[in-house]
């Protein structure tokens, strides 16, 4: 039998808890502000979400503003988008301004926005293709380290914030995606571990995630026209949105690769992955790269090298 005294007492622990309006599920990111790059599709999508769901105040930062918007939209009025080219200083340096000037403060940035280059063409480094080796380095790494840079402006003085960066398995071995791709991953947890280096000081922590194969639509497009000749191969990338039977069979030639039998890897697994980075349930963990794989990491070539 419950006296008053403890009942409040479970009431105060439930609101410190920042459990939601139905006492259903804590909710982990209660009135924390993050911002989510490449949230307009995908694993940002996926991350835009589940952070909303567990009570933070979202920004969607993307190119694709149509898709961007009318995420913000169907959500609470707690998500916004801003329109923002990642390998661009002063798109990154608006974003981060305009989130301040909206909310006061920056807690979590998810360094998310990235491009996955040809996956079928140029794979040997005997065809290597200098122009997409740019244009990947400068959305995959400039954009990730440009982030960082602007987060940590206005996470430095209050000494606290959390920065998240998506990596890929192609960082941890070789053999599981094209060079230049696999370049720009690494130098991704390489920034993570130099960041986390420096701004552990300031109490605050940065880590990456490094997911398998997620059967996005950036990921269906780009394994689709594997094969196909130019011309086919011009036309094929205007698909933007696969059909079921092709996320399907995505899906079942990543969950043959993987080491961990019976799961199959979607973008609210990476999310999820990206919620405990940015909880406090994390507190303590900083310099990490949280592989999400399947065990597919510890002895795979999967793209023939």
């Amino acid at each position: 039998m419950s006296t008053p005294v403890m009942s409040e007492l479970t009431h105060q622990g439930i609101h410190h808890l920042g459990w939601d309006n139905n006492h259903s599920f804590p909710r982990r990111l209660e009135g924390k502000v993050a911002i989510v790059t490449g949230g307009a599709g995908g694993i940002g999508e996926a991350t835009v979400r589940l952070f909303t769901k567990h009570g933070a105040k979202v920004v969607i930062a993307d190119v694709e503003d149509s898709l961007g918007t009318t995420l913000a939209n169907s959500l609470s009025p707690s998500v916004t988008f801003v329109h923002c080219d990642v390998s661009i200083e002063e798109e990154i340096e608006n974003l981060i301004n305009s989130t301040i000037s909206r909310y006061g403060r920056l807690d979590i940035l998810f360094n998310n926005a990235g491009v996955l280059g040809n996956q079928s063409k140029h794979k040997s480094i005997l065809n290597f293709d200098a122009d997409e080796f740019d244009l990947i380095m400068r959305v995959n790494v400039k954009g990730v380290a440009l982030g960082m840079k602007h987060a940590a402006r206005v996470m430095v003085p209050r000494r606290t914030g959390c920065i998240i960066s998506t990596a890929s398995v192609a960082a941890v071995m070789g053999g599981l995606g094209p060079h230049a791709y696999t370049a720009s991953k690494h130098a991704i947890v390489g920034l993570t571990k130099n960041a986390a280096c420096e701004l552990g000081r300031y109490g605050i922590r940065v880590n990456c995630i490094s997911p398998f194969g997620v059967a996005t639509s950036m990921l269906v497009n780009a394994w689709r026209i594997k094969g196909l000749d130019e011309e086919e191969e011009e036309d094929s990338m205007d698909i933007r949105v696969p059909c079921e039977e092709e996320v399907v069979k995505t899906e079942e030639f990543v969950r043959s690769l993987a080491n961990l039998m019976g799961p199959t890897l979607r973008p609210k697994d990476i999310a999820e992955a990206a919620l405990y980075l940015a909880s406090d349930e994390s507190k303590y963990v900083s310099g990490h790269n949280l592989v999400v794989d399947g065990g597919v990491t510890t002895s795979r070539n999967c793209v023939g090298l």
